[in-house]
């Protein structure tokens, strides 16, 4: 058996999980806009908890697309193409939400701000749900034949498997981002996040386990994954039990240990199929007639273990240094920036 492409594949498993623990509370916090702000300084607050960080959670996505190009040219290839429509609309929301985040500030208008903020979170929204249905569909299978082309029409890939994914990233999302928000900031808002995570976290989570156990059943797993689905739910009860008490750090632990316990029972109860195919199992794609040859996957392991320390090491470093709470009373009123190049410059 070759190791490199199992060992790709925990890698681009990896790099998935840790887009869903990152990226999972920055997609909530810009859902939470629309409805979990009173105020523009609310907003504004809760926009500067993740400024500093969204656009470098981010990187997870463009990597674990990258590494899933180069390592399985395949799985990549029969995804993305059978995919072409949802991918098509995610990366429009992902382009309406970096835009949104980056321009609703730069004019000192209501209406103005009202058009980026509903971009912003339908923005955040649209791609939770895409993502998530992508990967929902990527573990349960396509109508893929012999060649892994796409057999039927651009929407064959709609179905429930597809809507309990997405629903499954969007709740838990929204619960995630409640929990970091209260560990972000004080006064209401921290009060109203933490009163979230305490109460509606057994709704938003319940499509996410039953995405878990329906790629248990249908794959037919072993005691490997299951264990990890029942960590997952100890993990979510825990950071229940957690938000209810107050405690907001073992209430962020919890709900992130439920995602990279779920999502490991995802890929662990999938493998050795990365692309299943609903049509006959001999078609489905797997980590090994998927797979790049052993040179290629032999130079992204050395660049791997070069690169993937630095990114980590960075992040980790930038989260520190914005570690402190926020809260209104911080945010300056708004007012108009006047670009630098419409500056009247001094005499010389």
């Amino acid at each position: 058996m070759d190791v490199l492409p199992v060992v790709w594949f925990v890698a681009i498993a990896a790099l998935w999980i840790g887009f869903l623990v990152l990226e999972g509370f920055d997609l909530g916090v810009g859902m939470r806009v629309l409805f979990a702000a009173r105020d523009e300084r609310e907003r504004r607050t809760m926009l500067n908890t993740i400024g500093p960080v969204w656009d470098g959670n981010e990187v997870w996505l463009i990597t674990a697309g990258a590494a899933l190009f180069a390592a399985f040219p395949a799985w990549y290839a029969s995804l993305f193409s059978a995919l072409y429509v949802p991918l098509t609309i995610t990366l429009l929301a992902l382009i309406a939400r970096a835009v949104a985040i980056e321009f609703r500030g730069k004019v000192h208008d209501d209406r103005w701000r009202r058009v980026w903020t509903w971009a912003l979170g339908l923005g955040s929204l649209v791609t939770a749900f895409c993502v998530g249905a992508m990967l929902a569909i990527t573990s349960t299978g396509l109508p893929i034949d012999a060649n892994g082309d796409r057999v039927g029409g651009p929407f064959v890939w709609l179905g429930w498997p597809t809507v309990l994914g997405g629903l499954g990233l969007v709740g838990f999302s929204l619960v995630h981002s409640a929990t970091f928000l209260a560990l972000k900031t004080d006064g209401l808002i921290r009060q109203r996040a933490r009163r979230f995570a305490g109460t509606w976290a057994p709704v938003l989570l319940a499509p996410a386990v039953a995405w878990a156990v329906w790629v248990q059943l249908a794959h037919d797993s072993g005691w490997i994954p299951w264990t990890l689905v029942a960590l997952a739910a100890a993990g979510a009860i825990a950071g229940w039990l957690a938000a209810r008490a107050g405690r907001e750090g073992l209430s962020f632990a919890g709900y992130a240990a439920f995602i990279v316990c779920g999502a490991a029972s995802i890929f662990v109860g999938m493998f050795p199929y990365v692309l299943p195919s609903t049509l006959d199992p001999a078609h489905g794609l797997t980590a090994w007639n998927a797979s790049s040859g052993d040179y290629t996957l032999t130079v992204m392991t050395v660049v791997a273990a070069v690169g993937l320390p630095i990114v980590i090491a960075y992040q980790a470093w930038s989260y520190w240094i914005f570690r402190q709470r926020l809260t209104p009373g911080m945010m300056p009123e708004p007012h108009t920036f006047l670009p630098a190049i419409l500056r009247e410059k001094p005499p010389v």
